[in-house]
């Protein structure tokens, strides 16, 4: 049985289930500037690394790592969908993306801090805090 702190998630074919323990729940939703997410176009929420628990699919799992290659990404090799990543600025935590938990998605939040990824405090002088490039909104037309 899953601990009741996890929450369920899984890629669009549900190859890859896992189980994550959201640090914030869902109230720090985040996007990226950096040129992968950018085309990806994400939503996230963050765990612990040790937040993350594959449950079915792991052998389904791909990751891709580009630039440093600290950041590890990871998504289905069936379905493509992104599922998660370690992060680059924290290695200790993971991204989710919102659209891959049970019961989420990227459209139930109003606004979204994007964070400036072209500018990654990782390659800026050390101390620079990290720096927001803008809101991402979203409102209903329909019901």
């Amino acid at each position: 049985m899953a601990d009741e702190k996890f929450v369920q998630a899984a890629c669009h074919c549900r190859r890859v289930r896992f189980e994550v323990k959201l640090a914030d729940g869902l109230d720090k939703p985040s996007r990226c500037t950096c040129s992968f997410c950018r085309m990806r176009g994400a939503v996230v929420v963050f765990a612990e690394r040790d937040g993350v628990r594959i449950v079915s699919g792991e052998e389904t799992l791909a990751e891709y790592q580009f630039n440093t290659r600290t950041a590890k990404h990871f998504f289905c090799s069936s379905c493509g969908i992104y599922t998660h990543h370690q992060r680059r600025s924290s290695p200790g935590a993971i991204a989710v993306n919102v659209a891959c938990i049970e019961g989420a998605s990227p459209f139930d939040f109003a606004e979204v801090p994007v964070n400036d990824g072209v500018n990654h405090p990782s390659d800026q002088p050390a101390g620079t805090k990290p720096r927001l490039a803008g809101i991402l909104r979203f409102e209903r037309t329909m019901e």
